[in-house]
């Protein structure tokens, strides 16, 4: 099972380390239907993850892609070399994009409209921003690709699945626990997140992408040429 959870985090991580959601859950919860759509979206964002996770984890076991010695397949090598690279050439051009000094990143039309936002559409959003994503659905093939390719069994298979999907939850639970166990502290705590995050957007985004094309594409040359 620790095989099966090493390979995942760098995935779970990276999609928990996502300034949209952050800000998107945080803008939610500070409009007058707060509570409803905030809770909509963080159980959104959750149930498409693990949905998603456990169909690429479904379809990864029944395809082998684990390899006769244990190893992953060299498909499942292959695909994280592919991703590893569409990474690196995705954090460069975000930071070949980035607003210059002065600029102000333009605002999407679905934040300028938070205020409007039931909860039904609240939860539809966090599905999009969940695993339409394109940076994000690479992220949940190759972390459940990984879990698949593991050693573990059914059951630590199924533990690693679970694990992914809270901690990549994490960046929609966690501004939602502190809007509802922090009282009147929890409005100036959220809004210096997501000044922060919003501050910091691409250059986190660029960092992680970066890093996180290295690491598939180190992995997927150390499988296949052993």
């Amino acid at each position: 099972m620790g095989d099966a959870i090493g390979q995942m985090l760098p995935s779970a991580v990276g999609i928990t380390i996502s300034p949209v959601p952050l800000i998107a859950v945080i803008l939610m919860l500070a409009t007058p239907k707060g509570r409803a759509t905030g809770i909509a979206f963080t159980v959104g964002w959750a149930l498409s993850l693990a949905v998603a996770v456990t169909a690429v984890l479904l379809l990864g076991s029944q395809g082998s892609s684990a390899g006769s010695s244990g190893a992953p397949a060299a498909w499942v090598s292959w695909l994280k070399l592919a991703f590893g690279v569409l990474f690196v050439l995705m954090a460069v051009k975000q930071f070949m994009g980035r607003p210059r000094e002065g600029q102000e990143a333009p605002t999407p039309g679905w934040m300028r409209a938070i205020d409007r936002i039931t909860p039904g559409k609240a939860c539809g959003l966090a599905a999009a921003l969940a695993v339409a994503n394109p940076k994000n659905l690479a992220l949940v093939i190759t972390g459940a690709l990984s879990i698949a390719s593991s050693s573990a069994g059914v059951g630590g298979k199924a533990t690693a699945a679970v694990l992914m999907v809270l901690i990549a939850s994490l960046c929609t639970t966690l501004p939602l626990a502190v809007y509802l166990v922090g009282g009147e502290r929890s409005a100036r705590i959220l809004d210096g997140w997501k000044s922060w995050m919003a501050a910091h957007n691409v250059a986190i985004i660029t960092t992680v992408l970066g890093v996180l094309g290295a690491k598939y594409i180190g992995d997927a040359i150390s499988a296949l040429t052993t």
